[in-house]
């Protein structure tokens, strides 16, 4: 694990930080910041098409996205952050998923563009079949499949699981052995039914969860009503200087506070990455913009609102109740917040933690499906599954730290083709 962490404190150094801000502020520039158009993708996010095609729906798509993205990473992901890189780190977090939407579009608007039909005629895409259609590079398309599949095993099941667990046996003294098997079973059941099944429980559940989750934060904000200010205050004061972290934190200088907020933030909305193109690829829309405008409103919710709100409301705590947060682990920060929540504060997190986890396990197993029918056809899903179902148990008894490191060294290895083919087929990008 050590080895993984100054792998992982090398990889995300100087370099990957700058390609990846460098491709958002790149593509925000380029295609005239499409995050102007915020209001027309919202209103076209919102608008169900019909889904009666074989595909999914524009709405589908973006529910599909959402389920994978919104997860452990808007509740301890940010934890992890704040704990590791100061609480300037939810700053850089909430820039990157800021530029990261004109990012997003543009990964979708490729997928769109240039997705295939598979032998059933359903269309298929993503960053591969953008390397292999339009690099027509089919190596580097399967390079990045088998990232995907990894990542599937990785950041799809071992983050959601071993979050959850943690959680219920803090909050509910439950084995993590039970946990990880009622979870493998309640997933198990939706991604056996196919695509069908998992973007219908993906349009419901995704919604709901996400109104109470941020009704909760919203109490808590009101409770912490006059350290708000400060607390903002403090997040772009650490963000931008050299200065000490509050709440009897370690010191954080501004280049931990970058690598773990633009680490986290790509961690839960995906910009950078590509896997949200995956889902884009298999709308029915046949307009490549307006799916990418769709699309792109996953990282708004995702990052510049879900994440943002929780790094609210964990560093105002740190400043109501300091001592709420002196000995918590790295991953509590968000739980220490949740107490003060009357009545049902642990039981409140602990439900909504495996909620988001249970929809980010369901739409992680497609992301890793469609890795998984690239590279072996549609013979290998049944096993893919099957590995998958079986992952989750495994994921729910590791260690968490070592969860943690081992996601952002994927994602940093998912990163490189995926902008590769961004840049070189940037010219077919559109606003």
């Amino acid at each position: 694990m050590v080895f993984l962490q100054h792998l992982n404190d090398r990889i995300w150094g100087f370099p990957l930080l700058t390609l990846l801000m460098g491709t958002h502020i790149y593509f925000t520039l380029k295609l005239h910041f499409p995050q102007r158009n915020l209001l027309y993708a919202l209103k076209l996010s919102i608008g169900k098409a019909d889904n009666n095609d074989q595909n999914l729906s524009p709405f589908s798509a973006l529910a599909t996205t959402l389920a994978a993205t919104l997860g452990t990473g808007n509740i301890i992901g940010v934890s992890t952050a704040v704990a590791l890189g100061g609480p300037g780190a939810i700053f850089w977090c909430w820039i990157t998923g800021l530029l990261g939407m004109a990012t997003a579009y543009s990964e979708c608007y490729l997928s769109v563009l240039f997705r295939s039909r598979n032998a059933a005629g359903d269309y298929v895409g993503g960053p591969m079949y953008v390397l292999k259609n339009g690099l027509h590079n089919r190596f580097l398309g399967g390079i990045y499949a088998f990232c995907t599949l990894v990542a599937a095993f990785g950041v799809g099941c071992t983050t959601q699981a071993n979050s959850v667990t943690q959680a219920a046996r803090e909050s509910f003294h439950l084995s993590p052995h039970l946990v990880g098997i009622l979870l493998a079973f309640l997933t198990g059941t939706v991604i056996l039914g196919g695509v069908k099944s998992i973007a219908n429980l993906c349009e419901r559940m995704v919604p709901a969860i996400s109104f109470v989750y941020l009704f909760g934060c919203l109490l808590l904000l009101l409770l912490y009503r006059r350290q708000l200010p400060s607390a903002c205050l403090l997040i772009l004061k650490d963000a931008l200087s050299l200065g000490s972290v509050a709440g009897g934190m370690a010191g954080a200088t501004v280049q931990h506070a970058l690598r773990y907020g633009i680490a986290r933030g790509l961690f839960t909305n995906e910009a950078g990455i590509g896997t949200s193109a995956i889902a884009a690829a298999a709308s029915h829309a046949a307009e490549p913009r307006i799916q990418a405008y769709v699309s792109m409103t996953a990282v708004f919710w995702d990052t510049v609102v879900m994440c943002l709100v929780t790094g609210l409301v964990i560093v105002s705590n740190m400043l109501y109740d300091p001592a709420s947060v002196k000995g918590v682990p790295e991953t509590g920060l968000t739980a220490a917040a949740f107490g003060h929540l009357p009545y049902v504060g642990d039981a409140f997190l602990t439900i909504s933690l495996a909620a988001f986890a249970v929809t980010t396990l369901i739409g992680w197993s497609y992301f890793g499906e469609k890795a998984t029918e690239y590279l072996l056809g549609k013979k290998g899903i049944p096993l893919y599954k099957l590995g998958y179902i079986l992952m989750i148990y495994f994921g729910a008894i590791i260690p968490m730290r070592l969860v943690w490191e081992s996601t952002d060294l994927i994602n940093a290895m998912m990163v490189l083709p995926n902008v590769l083919a961004l840049f070189c087929l940037h010219r077919h990008i559109k606003d």
